[in-house]
């Protein structure tokens, strides 16, 4: 069996089709490449989800249908409403990934909203919509679970 050379990236950086970004010594955090790589990423990302949104249009029109018996209904009724949540919370992360592109911009990406620290590279490549550092993020989940009860 022949070896496979090909590297496996994440999901969000393969829908880029990018590497991880890889620092350079000296390289101050958020410089243009670092905000170029993020803004690449951001953009597939976004025009995949909008494209997933065409395809959720174009197949709810092709397959509806005015089904006699009830159970088929039902169950094609079921189906559309599961596709529409899941494109209603793709709606939600399009805004979102157009407000991190605004922060790129304007040369805010990057920073933690509450604390004001660097996110960091592996954190924004796993999640680039991040706006919380590993820390506040995780006090604001606690504080949420105890709320929550």
């Amino acid at each position: 069996m022949p070896a496979n050379n090909t590297k496996k990236t994440l999901g969000i950086l393969a829908i880029a089709g990018v590497e991880p970004y890889q620092e350079k010594s000296g390289e101050e955090y958020m410089d243009k490449p670092q905000r170029d790589h993020f803004t690449k990423i951001l953009d597939a990302w976004r025009t995949q989800l909008r494209e997933e949104v065409d395809r959720t249009v174009d197949h709810m029109k092709d397959e509806a249908a005015n089904f006699p018996d009830p159970v088929d209904r039902a169950t094609q009724e079921e189906e559309f409403s599961l596709e529409l949540r899941a494109r209603d919370r793709e709606r939600r992360l399009i805004k979102k990934i157009s407000k991190t592109l605004k922060k790129i911009e304007e040369d805010d990406f990057g920073f933690c909203d509450s604390c004001g620290i660097e996110i960091g590279i592996r954190r924004l490549e796993a999640r680039p919509t991040a706006d919380l550092c590993i820390d506040c993020k995780t006090l604001a989940e606690i504080k949420e679970k105890q709320i929550v009860g």
